[in-house]
């Protein structure tokens, strides 16, 4: 191994990675070195839906990261998965296909990320998809990447939902994937014929017999080695043994949002103070590494049910044994979804042009790790400002690979952020309130009855915020001086390297992080291989009528929960 010499290098077979050794090895005189230091995602508590909480909070498949003490969260640390198996966090994720918003693409053009309009980004989208209902100008029909939506929305409270949203006054939408993000409905994920699609199933499995694709498991990339300002290899380690492997094109970084940034810096490539507080030689200065760092956060809020029909039924050790029996016999039933198979999007001010707030709701009442769930029957609804405006960072403490570095978020640091929250409770309970949901919801679980205030809702969502598990941007993509890469992805500066995952992402898309991530592979893996770009698209982006002057488009059934509120966000 430490003889070998390939054309490209990929660290980390994750959501991205695995995209470009499927799409790189195409080309049969290419040879492809995919270093992942986890293992095998042949696990049953992996390829089943339902049970993505288990991988998720198993040190065998995640990095265990832990932020540092969060200061407006009251000094919390939070876990902050990231998957470490073949197929990445998209082996330990949620599962949820949500592309996010057309003007998020064009907002990170406008931020300098030159051809990244949602015009060009689109037709990856589709060229990774096989979508479960057909192909049309908005989704594939031909991709390694098959989505659905679960279960067809069986369990009542789904439609209960969805009907709610309307009543609120806000429209319904036939594909949040498609023309018309906005509204509710149902919510699509990445499962074929019952078993998670992983980019290692969708991308990595069908190319693993390729003669010029080889994948080293269980290896840890030490750093990238750099000579003059060209990047010509890696060093890593495995079974205890440290070996050496050389490119003869470019090293891929596509290690993550925590990973990639930490990489660059054990490398000497990052901010040249960071860099030598942590004993580490600066081979290039390059300031925003491991800077812009930001996520997706979310509360829970939770109701109690007066009919039996939530998932807490089916929370103990008999239902669960029959549900991954069937799983294992069939690939169908609840073990095949992910549950979370209706959500929404709104704006929660007028004048905003696309939506900023995100739910997911749940027909069960517990913790997103799958813990302490309610003991009665209870429904909740997941929801955080999609758009946050809080920024952190990624920064090493040591050259040693081993250890992790500092991750700090800094949730709620800025004031847009504790109102949108607000915003997400009241909005909730609103939509909670309406007639569709009479039949079925009882007492307010979380936040309570007795959260009305601001400094109440403050203090509940500084105890309770949790990660949505979305980080992105420390490898921000741009062609100003604190961007990390620019807009063909090539680290500033040098040659032969490149960061390819949601690093680079200059904001947060308004969804899920996996599809985008998903996307960019696919689009980058046409700018590696100098190969034309796909042509861009011309469909048409659907925008709530009367957007500039109304929150929601009609009123609702039932007022505000809060006449004060309702008289500022008609």
């Amino acid at each position: 191994m430490e003889s070998r010499e390939y054309d490209y290098i990929i660290v980390g077979a994750g959501s991205a990675g695995c995209v470009l050794a499927n799409r790189l090895t195409e080309n049969p005189s290419v040879s492809v070195l995919v270093l992942e230091y986890g293992g095998s995602d042949r696990s049953i508590i992996i390829q089943m839906p339902s049970a993505f909480s288990m991988p998720m909070n198993t040190r065998k498949f995640n990095w265990k990261y832990q932020t540092a003490p969060e200061p407006h969260l009251n000094g919390r640390q939070l876990h902050c998965p990231r998957g470490k198996v073949l197929g990445g966090s998209s082996s330990i994720n949620g599962l949820v296909y949500i592309r996010g918003h057309a003007y998020d693409f064009d907002e990170w053009e406008e931020l300098g990320a030159r051809g990244w309009g949602y015009r060009n980004c689109l037709p990856y989208f589709r060229r990774a998809e096989t979508y479960k209902f057909g192909g049309d100008e908005y989704r594939g029909s031909n991709g390694p990447l098959s989505t659905n939506n679960g279960n067809n929305m069986k369990n009542p409270l789904y439609g209960a939902w969805i009907e709610a949203g309307v009543q609120a006054g806000y429209i319904q939408t036939d594909d949040c994937n498609g023309h018309m993000q906005e509204g509710f409905g149902a919510m699509h994920m990445t499962v074929k014929d019952g078993v998670r699609w992983s980019t290692a199933n969708a991308y990595l499995r069908p190319a693993m017999n390729r003669p010029n694709l080889h994948v080293v498991t269980n290896a840890m990339t030490r750093q990238v080695i750099v000579e003059g300002k060209r990047a010509v290899g890696v060093v890593y380690d495995r079974g205890g043994v440290t070996h050496t492997a050389r490119c003869r094109a470019e090293v891929l970084i596509s290690s993550g949002p925590i990973g990639s940034p930490h990489l660059l810096q054990r490398s000497g490539i990052g901010p040249a103070d960071a860099l030598r507080a942590a004993g580490v030689e600066v081979k290039h200065a390059l300031p925003g590494v491991g800077m812009n760092l930001q996520d997706h956060a979310e509360i829970y809020i939770q109701y109690g049910c007066k009919e039996p029909v939530t998932l807490n039924g089916q929370m103990d050790p008999w239902h669960k044994f029959l549900i991954g029996l069937r799983w294992l016999l069939f690939k169908d039933g609840l073990g095949a979804s992910n549950h979370f198979e209706a959500g929404g999007f709104i704006r929660s001010e007028a004048g905003l042009r696309w939506p900023d707030i995100q739910f997911h709701f749940l027909p069960a009442a517990m913790r997103y790790d799958g813990d302490k769930p309610f003991k009665g029957h209870g429904f909740m609804v997941l929801t955080g400002p999609n758009k946050p405006k809080s920024r952190g960072h990624v920064r090493l403490t040591s050259g040693d690979p081993y250890v992790h570095p500092e991750i700090r978020f800094n949730y709620l640091d800025r004031e847009e952020d504790r109102e949108g929250f607000r915003r997400c409770v009241r909005l909730t309970r609103e939509i909670i309130g309406q007639p569709a949901m009479d039949r079925f919801r009882d007492v307010e679980l979380a936040p309570g009855p007795g959260v009305q205030t601001d400094d109440e809702i403050d203090a509940f969502v500084r105890a309770n915020l949790e990660s949505t598990m979305h980080p992105c941007g420390s490898c921000r993509m741009g062609e100003d001086d604190m961007a990390v890469v620019d807009s063909e992805l090539r680290v500033r500066g040098m040659t032969g390297l490149r960061v390819i995952d949601s690093s680079v992402f200059p904001t947060e898309p308004n969804g899920n992080l996996n599809a985008p991530t998903i996307m960019l592979a696919e689009r980058a893996s046409d700018l590696v291989r100098g190969k034309p770009m796909l042509p861009p698209s011309n469909a048409e982006v659907g925008l709530a009528e009367g957007w500039e002057t109304q929150q929601r488009t009609r009123a609702p059934k039932r007022p505000m929960y809060r006449a004060e509120y309702s008289d500022t966000h008609s």
